[in-house]
């Protein structure tokens, strides 16, 4: 009988053991991809899972191709990835990278996903979003239209400060993208406003970058918003922290810290372009006159000199 005992207990640890026989063991080895870091997706002998998959799905399916989303990369995604990227010139080996989620995102105001009733808007539109309030104002003329409670990205995958635009809008993506979609033109990742499956996370830091709204609320926001609307995202009404960690900036750099830069310079009275994290001949022009201004090397590299003299650095 002893025996017997002592041989069921090994036989039942051994069982445990075995991947598969349990939840925790069928899901081991998994791989969620929910970044907004343009992530790299491609067809794995365990297939990637997660939003970033869900979102290339929704979009292709936004624009004909015959795929329903399930958030999992498997040989059909990657079979109509290629499609796509034959339509678009590209190499056609089923893989997202940067440049297949720029092509697939991209919009003008003359895609039919972006139509609604912009033509008729006369009025100027900026939607301003306080990550520390997490909330959202749409302006009309600078007199407000609309205020709603949001979410926003976690603190170490936080929501872009800057200065961005609407750049396209889609309906019905469904999963953690809820019932609407405006993407804005952010050079560093995928970030968008959008609605969600996720109602109890409104009103705290919760998405990977993201601006989570109700989706009663994104429906009642999606048709006021035209093709092109600015969108300024700022921390307690400001874009520059009051600590800052000096990196060595030049022209073709971009980031939280150039849309930092950007911002302190149009505070100092130095007009440019918009703060949008790109550092183009503008934001380059914009340096140099400073450092004339402040008796510097005109380089047009923001370096620790640059930093101190604009009082971003002691």
């Amino acid at each position: 009988m002893l025996k017997r005992l002592i041989f069921c207990s090994i036989l039942v640890g051994f069982l445990v053991l075995i991947p598969g026989t349990d939840k925790a063991g069928a899901s081991a080895g998994v791989q969620i991809i929910d970044n907004t870091d343009y992530p790299t997706l491609y067809l794995a002998q365990i297939p990637l899972q997660g939003e970033a998959i869900w979102l290339v799905q929704a979009r292709l399916k936004e624009m004909g191709y015959d795929i329903e989303p399930n958030g999992v990369y498997d040989k059909n995604t990657s079979n109509t990835v290629s499609i796509f990227q034959l339509s678009a010139g590209m190499k056609a080996d089923g893989i997202v990278n940067e440049a297949v989620w720029k092509a697939l995102l991209a919009s003008g105001e003359g895609d039919s996903i972006c139509a609604t009733d912009d033509k008729q808007k006369q009025g100027r539109m900026l939607i301003v979003i306080d990550v520390a309030a997490r909330s959202l104002v749409l302006y009309e003329d600078d007199k407000e239209v609309c205020r709603y409670p949001v979410a926003v990205g976690k603190s170490n995958t936080p929501t872009p400060l800057g200065e961005w635009k609407v750049i396209h809008k889609g309906v019905g993506w469904g999963n953690g993208f809820g019932t609407r979609w405006m993407g804005l033109n952010v050079p560093w990742g995928i970030f968008g406003i959008h609605g969600t499956n996720k109602p109890g996370s409104i009103g705290s830091y919760a998405s990977h970058g993201c601006i989570r709204m109700f989706n009663r609320d994104v429906e009642k926001l999606y048709p006021l918003v035209p093709w092109g609307c600015r969108v300024k995202i700022v921390n307690d009404g400001k874009m520059v922290p009051e600590y800052i960690n000096p990196v060595e900036l030049q022209k073709k750099s971009s980031g939280q810290k150039v849309v930092y830069v950007q911002s302190r310079l149009k505070g100092l009275g130095v007009e440019f372009d918009g703060v949008d994290g790109r550092f183009g001949n503008m934001t380059e022009l914009a340096v140099k006159y400073f450092q004339v201004w402040h008796g510097l090397e005109p380089t047009g590299i923001v370096d620790e000199e640059t930093y101190r003299a604009m009082g971003m650095i002691e």
